[in-house]
């Protein structure tokens, strides 16, 4: 299979979707890889490092897009790159589409088969496309929720783990998932008090085993979360419902309960968010203030540490990407649930219910397009 990656364009995204490492083991199996001119430079990797490991550079995103039979990328298509998109062709990266119609109504024009990374999904319920990134955005909330507590920041000018003498902060999770898990882990290692919400009982008992002792869990209800956001200074939002639009859990009515100068940082922003006052910002521009409140809501958050981002998503992805290489998307979803499950548009068909509800669109039974 001819396997493209182009450079990613959304602002301030530095990741490539795979590495040189990643593109040898393609490479070994007799695929062709295409590596646009620069892409992997903003991760440290040269296009001298791509050769060296048996890829082929393309001088642009539009070369890259039309040699390929499937499209390796990190971050969904935006406006530029849709027309570069063909009927047929096979796009393998995070889509979200639940959060943005224009996106969902352009892949189902184009005709390609779009497997989404956020819905690849194991019999467990785990989704192990989306851990790795999880796991950087999680720990990066609470890096980047201290900076935002400063004054300077605007924030209510408070070290999240305190000094003797003096209590930490405290910060509220929403969501115990993966990204949850991780922000609590932050949390709790720079001595913040700290409080998970979370909705299953099964994974409070597990967070509340394993934690260390400044770890609280507490469950899920519009009740508990205007308590708590009365006093605490950091509320991450960890929500997610897979491929679905994320439910807002503080409203904007909320906010004025808030103390000024606390920092939201959503977390969930790439699924619409779970507060009804975020909206996706960048690494130029990340934070607006609403009421005091000050908003950190960057889509792309991993993007910030594009080195530690690409090696493990393609730590990730690879082993699904050999898959669809070596055997064909169509085999490969026959053979592979996971796999079946990453389908959300396939040929001008919604075949995702998450898709298919956000926009009222007809669902299209998959198995149709894998006969």
């Amino acid at each position: 299979m001819i396997i493209g990656v182009p450079k990613e364009i959304k602002t301030n995204e530095n990741r490539i979707a795979l590495t040189p490492a990643g593109t040898r083991e393609l490479v070994k199996r007799g695929h062709t890889v295409y590596i646009q001119k620069g892409g992997g430079e903003g991760s440290g990797f040269t296009d001298k490092d791509y050769k060296a490991a048996g890829a082929k550079i393309a001088k642009d995103a539009k070369e890259t897009f039309k040699r390929a039979e499937m499209i390796m990328k990190v971050k969904e298509p935006i406006k530029a790159e849709y027309k570069l998109i063909r009927k047929d062709q096979l796009v393998f990266t995070y889509f979200h589409f639940a959060s943005y119609k224009p996106l969902t109504e352009a892949m189902i024009k184009s005709g390609a088969v779009c497997l989404a990374y956020e819905t690849v999904e194991l019999e467990d319920r785990s989704l192990p496309l989306l851990v790795p990134m999880s796991e950087v955005a999680g720990r990066m909330a609470i890096q980047q929720g201290a900076k935002y507590l400063e004054k300077p920041m605007k924030g209510r000018g408070i070290l999240l783990g305190g000094v003797p003498g003096v209590p930490p902060a405290k910060v509220m999770i929403l969501g115990g998932g993966i990204v949850g898990t991780q922000a609590a882990k932050m949390a709790a290692g720079l001595g913040a008090a700290t409080t998970i919400l979370d909705i299953n009982l099964s994974r409070l008992r597990y967070l509340s085993d394993t934690m260390p002792a400044n770890v609280n869990t507490m469950f899920s209800n519009e009740y508990n979360i205007r308590e708590l956001i009365k006093d605490h200074d950091l509320i991450v939002g960890a929500v997610l419902i897979p491929g679905a639009k994320a439910p807002n859990l503080i409203t904007r009515k909320m906010l004025k309960e808030m103390r000024p100068g606390t920092v939201v940082v959503d977390v969930a922003v790439d699924q619409g968010g779970c507060i009804e006052t975020c909206k996706p910002t960048t690494h130029t521009n990340p934070t607006y203030i609403i009421d005091g409140v000050v908003h950190y809501c960057v889509a792309n958050m991993p993007g910030a540490v594009p080195y530690t981002s690409t090696i493990a998503l393609t730590n990730a992805t690879l082993p699904y990407a050999i898959q669809l290489a070596d055997k064909g998307w169509k085999k490969a979803c026959s053979e592979s649930n996971p796999l079946k499950l990453g389908l959300n548009v396939v040929n001008g068909k919604v075949v995702y219910p998450g898709v298919a509800k956000a926009f009222k669109k007809k669902l299209t039974d998959v198995n149709e397009f894998l006969k």
